[in-house]
């Protein structure tokens, strides 16, 4: 029998608002309805299906997304105004120049891949350790185990899990893998973990930091973002907005960045005389989950939302 894994969306109503308002509108201005936007992972479609509740007849909805689930539970949706892509959003870049009115992107993962085992994404159930979101192309998490260096596994397992057992983590699992073979299953490799941390954060597993970062870089998921958000200056109409729900440090910590960057004039400073590029975004502040949210939905706990809005400049 097929399990349905249920995934609650986190801050609904707060990124769809944030995508269609706009206090300078005039009174029965249809502009927002009618105009394109993008569902930038799409998961089990929470944010589509709103977006596509507050859209006219002429407004158009586009979404991506790497996992073939998403994209078969987006073929569901019979509705002409909404179209899916099986692609990351690195690929934002490949939509017209401005013709986008509001680009949200929702990271992380889907609590159908959280809680689905054969997704090996998680440490709470035995399963293979797979951890790509697309499940067609690419490296598993175990084929890269089977065949990294030492001081690879370390500085992902440092650098994206902020881990700072990552050399021994890493050189219990080179040991294990000339002892008895490569990792091949979650429990084999959270058990590992367990083994090399000597000490962890209350009320958290010792393999939460390794987990997550073996699954952002199997994944390139910081690299994607990247991508994603410089491609948004250049599709995004005058007007239009950015939102992105981030779930962790990492992820959080290049948006505001990159908003912040991109919200003041910019010097050159090998070139003084030049004239300042002029700001293309304008911050619009950041959203968490209030308390009823998080006692409803405990993942959305982390999670932090950015707003801002593309200025008129080229």
């Amino acid at each position: 029998m097929e399990t349905s894994w249920n995934h609650t969306t986190v801050l609904l109503n707060e990124a769809v608002e944030a995508l269609f308002s706009n206090p300078d509108a005039a009174p029965g201005d249809v502009r927002a309805a009618e105009s394109t936007y993008v569902d930038a992972t799409f998961g089990r479609g929470g944010h589509t299906r709103l977006i596509l509740s507050r859209l006219g007849s002429n407004g158009r909805l586009v979404a991506f997304d790497k996992d073939p689930e998403a994209v078969a539970e987006a073929a569901t949706i019979g509705d002409p105004r909404f179209t899916i892509r099986h692609q990351g959003f690195a690929h934002l870049g490949e939509l017209p120049v401005g013709s986008v009115a509001g680009i949200l992107l929702d990271l992380g993962i889907s609590s159908p891949q959280v809680d689905n085992p054969a997704r090996g994404f998680s440490f709470r159930s035995d399963g293979p350790l797979d951890m790509r979101m697309d499940t067609t192309r690419g490296q598993s998490v175990a084929q890269w185990l089977a065949q990294a260096e030492l001081n690879s596994i370390a500085e992902v397992i440092r650098d994206y899990g902020e881990e700072r057992f990552a050399g021994a983590i890493a050189k219990a699992i080179v040991a294990r893998r000339q002892e008895r073979g490569p990792i091949s299953t979650t429990a084999e490799l959270a058990q590992l973990v367990a083994g090399a941390v000597k000490t962890r954060e209350p009320g958290q597993n010792p393999a939460t930091r390794t987990f997550q970062a073996l699954r952002i870089f199997i994944n390139a998921e910081l690299e994607e973002l990247q991508q994603a958000l410089d491609a948004s200056l250049k599709v995004l109409e005058p007007g239009g907005r950015l939102v992105v729900i981030s779930f962790h440090s990492l992820e959080d910590r290049i948006v505001k960045q990159f908003v912040a960057a991109h919200s003041r004039d910019g010097y050159d400073r090998r070139a003084p005389l030049a004239p300042p590029k002029p700001m293309r975004l304008r911050s619009l502040g950041r959203i968490k989950p209030g308390a009823h949210e998080v006692s409803a939905n405990p993942r959305s706990r982390s999670a932090v939302m950015r707003v801002a809005q593309r200025t008129h400049t080229p």
